[in-house]
C-alpha cells in the first residue's frame, strides 16, 4: 500500500479469508482487504473468522482497503449491523478518496456504528486506534 506499511511481526499468522486475511498482535486486528464481492453469506462468514481470531472480543481494526464492487442493499445493512458485534474502532488506510466512497455508501443515512477514520498511512492509524484497546 505504502512505503510505510506495518509489516507483521515474523512469528504473526496470517489467517486467510474469502473477503480479507488478518493477522492479529497487541490488541489490534489488522486487515487486508480483497477486491471480493461482499454478500450476506460472506460477511456473515467473516464475523465468524474475526470471532475466532480475537477469541470472541470486540476489538479495534486497522483495514489496509483496496476497492471492490459496491454491495446490495442487504449486505449493506447487515456489514453495518455486524460491525459492532465485532470491532470497537476502525482505521481504514487507503489512496486518497477510497474509504470516504465506501462510508458514503455503507452510511448514506445514519452516522457509522463504530468510530472510524480515514488515513493515508497505517502508522497514524494505530496510533488513533491505540485509544480503543
Amino acid at each position: 500500500m505504502n512505503a510505510q506499511q506495518i509489516k507483521p511481526p515474523a512469528d504473526a499468522a496470517i489467517i486467510k479469508g474469502e473477503i480479507a486475511d488478518y493477522w492479529y498482535n497487541d490488541g489490534i486486528l489488522y486487515s487486508y482487504s480483497k477486491s471480493t464481492k461482499r454478500t450476506v453469506e460472506n460477511i456473515r462468514d467473516n464475523v465468524w473468522l474475526v470471532k475466532k481470531i480475537t477469541g470472541n472480543k470486540t476489538v479495534p481494526l486497522l483495514i489496509y482497503l483496496r476497492p471492490s464492487p459496491v454491495p446490495d442493499k442487504a449486505t449493506r445493512k447487515f456489514s453495518t449491523e455486524q460491525l459492532p458485534q465485532v470491532y470497537k474502532a476502525m482505521a481504514m488506510v487507503s489512496k486518497q478518496g477510497l474509504a470516504q466512497f465506501i462510508m458514503k455508501i455503507l452510511f448514506r443515512l445514519k452516522p457509522p456504528p463504530i468510530p472510524m477514520k480515514q488515513f493515508s498511512n497505517d502508522v497514524d492509524a494505530r496510533e488513533w486506534l491505540k485509544q480503543y484497546l
